[in-house]
This record gives structure tokens, C-alpha cells and sequence, in this order.
């Protein structure tokens, strides 16, 4: 931390061995496209090198940190481009679908996976829906005629219970 703080470039090498296929996984898991996802990966390691002074390690793990520049990029991506509402458009019965065909790439790398099995299918669903697929609670609640405040308590609930399970 403290070298990373100092933009030692070892650091920051080693901190891209470490985390660089699991940033690249969450960003195209988000965008489904090669190309904009490894513009999202040198970015969120741009922003992490240029803001490593704003991690508060009493916050959080620096996983979880980078993931959330990572997650916000990837977003912002979708976002501009304009992606076809058709791709958020599925019915839940394909979301459960895709959850099960997808959630073997590259999570495992970190234990995200065998995390995520822990969960209750339906928290499970959402935090894949979510932090994998770049929708928003409202989005959820809207497509999948979820009650707003029952996709937050579920989405809530899953996080309290990684946060158990990576302590």
C-alpha cells in the first residue's frame, strides 16, 4: 500500500498480475464486447493509479475498491453507446439462465464464485444482475416487476453476507 501510495511502478505492476484478469472478466461481463472492455480495464488501472491516494483501506478491501471504479466505467460505456434496450430486456427465466452458463468465467480466479454460491438464489440473481450486468436496481425492479425496495433489501442482504464471507 505504502508503494502504491509512492506510484512505485512495481507496485503497480504486481497490483495488475494480481487483479488484471479479474477487472478485464468484470468489465466484459458488463459490455459482452472485447474491445470496449480493455478500454474499460486500462482505465479503471489509470483511475486507480491516479487516485490510489483516495482508497480508505477502513473502507473496504482494494478488490472491492477497484472493482467499483471498474463497475462505474464499464457502466458509463454502456451508457454512451446507447446499448439496444433488447439486451435488457430478457425475461427473468433467461437472466437465470445466463447466471448459470456465465458465472463459471473469470470470478473464480478470486473466490467470487464459490462466494456468490452462498447466496440465496434470489440475492444471487441480483448481485449478478447488477454488478455483472450493469443494471440498476430501478432497472431490475421494472423488468422483473420486483417491488424498488425488495431488490434493495435482497441486493443489501447479499452484500452484508460477501462482506461476511471475504472478511
Amino acid at each position: 500500500m505504502r508503494l502504491l501510495k509512492s506510484k512505485d511502478t512495481q507496485a503497480f505492476a504486481y497490483l495488475y498480475d494480481q487483479y488484471g484478469a479479474a477487472i478485464y472478466g468484470i468489465a466484459l461481463r458488463i459490455l459482452k464486447e472485447e474491445g470496449p472492455a480493455e478500454e474499460v480495464l486500462q482505465d479503471a488501472f489509470l483511475r486507480c493509479w491516479d487516485r490510489f491516494d483516495e482508497y480508505n483501506p477502513n473502507k473496504g478491501r482494494l478488490f472491492t475498491w477497484m472493482l467499483n471504479i471498474t463497475r462505474n466505467l464499464a457502466i458509463d460505456v454502456l451508457r454512451s453507446k446507447s446499448f439496444s434496450k433488447q439486451a435488457h430486456t430478457e425475461g427473468i427465466e433467461d437472466a437465470e439462465i445466463h447466471w448459470k452458463e456465465e458465472s463459471q468465467t473469470r470470478t473464480e480466479y478470486i473466490g467470487v464464485k464459490d462466494a456468490l454460491q452462498q447466496l440465496p438464489e434470489e440475492q444471487r440473481l441480483l448481485v449478478d444482475l447488477m454488478y455483472f450486468q450493469g443494471y440498476s436496481q430501478s432497472e431490475i425492479s421494472e423488468q422483473f416487476q420486483i417491488p424498488l425496495g425488495t431488490v434493495k433489501t435482497r441486493v443489501r442482504a447479499a452484500m452484508l453476507k460477501l462482506k461476511e464471507i471475504f472478511a
